[in-house]
């Protein structure tokens, strides 16, 4: 039997999220019409309300409901260290284990030559005028360890190398391949602990 075609639809933009499949957007869809029209224009409430006030900090990057995020205002952060990642959904997975206590830079994105993304499409320029007061004193290359993320820190390195601030990349702790939005804390802990110095 095939489902309505207007709940067809709400099955294919479930689907299009990350990690949920088929099956488990088809649940997910049956669910909300069993819950009835209330849970299903709350859900659609919610998710309005989060398209219209929610964006990025104005200096890091990071998801924020105002213009500077709470990390960026926070006087009890450490202003000299500075991880730099790709996603503003990074931020929150260090924020998780709640060991870090530095600032953070959002790139944005990573380069990637097949995907034709270059560095004039991340926020480099951002990052390189947060680096003029002379406050930060460490630079944590925080990007994935793929292809993509071991592309971006190597191109990094080598741009900040004449800036003279030291600059490491976080160690291991994160296998290759892996994405930093699914890391547990533990791996995270483990990762900063092992950061070397680049190039």
């Amino acid at each position: 039997m095939k489902l309505p075609p207007p709940l067809e639809a709400v099955v294919e933009s479930l689907q299009k999220l990350p990690g949920v499949g088929a099956k488990s957007a088809q649940r997910m869809a049956l669910h909300l019409l069993k819950e009835g029209p209330e849970a299903m224009n709350h859900l659609a409430h919610q998710l309005q309300q989060a398209a219209e006030k929610v964006g990025f900090c104005g200096v890091c990057g990071a998801f924020t409901d105002q213009p500077i995020c709470p990390i960026c205002l926070d006087p009890r952060r450490d202003p000299a260290s500075l991880v730099i990642v790709a996603e503003a959904s990074n931020v929150l997975s260090f924020e998780r284990s709640g060991r870090f206590r530095g600032r953070y830079h959002v790139l944005g994105g990573l380069i990637s030559p097949l995907r034709g993304v270059g560095p004039d499409q991340l926020r480099v320029r951002e990052l390189l005028k947060r680096l003029e007061d002379h406050t930060i004193q460490e630079l944590i290359l925080a990007t994935n360890p793929t292809v993509d993320g071991e592309a971006t820190a190597s191109w990094l390195a080598r741009i900040l190398e004449p800036i003279g601030i030291r600059t490491t990349r976080i160690g291991l702790g994160l296998p290759i391949g892996s994405d930093l939005e699914y890391a547990d804390e533990l791996t995270l802990d483990r990762a900063m602990e092992g950061r070397r110095p680049v190039g």
